[in-house]
């Protein structure tokens, strides 16, 4: 008795499972992969704006007035660089915020207060980058 010989090899339906799965885990790694350097970006611009504004303090206290400008803080060597903004890519964009004149001596010039992200995307967590 012969058997017949079955054909071998995958039928449509078997093909269009696994491709399908495949795609499902391409997509997934794809998701989480994009929201890694996401969250590496907004660790970095964590570090760079606690490192800006530490300077800017250090500055204040040292000569008891802010600083009419980054740059100045990097000629005065507060701050070895200006940090690169991670979602803009621009040492140019960051924003500043002047301080309020002084009561005691209304002629003086304001300066850098406090330094924020220029750029208009917004975290993970849903807060805008400029109001880090």
């Amino acid at each position: 008795m012969k058997v017949a010989a079955r054909n071998q090899g995958f039928t449509l339906i078997e093909l269009l499972v696994v491709m399908m799965i495949i795609v499902i885990l391409a997509g997934t790694g794809t998701m989480l992969y994009t929201n890694s350097i996401t969250k590496a970006n907004e660790a970095a611009l964590l570090q760079d704006l606690t490192v800006m504004r530490r300077a800017l303090d250090d500055y204040f206290a040292d000569k008891n007035k802010y600083p009419s400008s980054l740059e100045t803080l990097v000629e005065e060597k507060y701050l070895r660089a200006i940090p690169r903004d991670p979602f803009t890519q621009s040492t140019d964009t960051w924003q500043i915020e002047l301080s309020d004149p002084e009561p005691g001596n209304p002629s003086a010039e304001p300066g850098v207060f406090d330094v924020k992200s220029g750029s208009d995307r917004t975290g993970i967590n849903g807060t805008p980058y400029a109001e880090w």
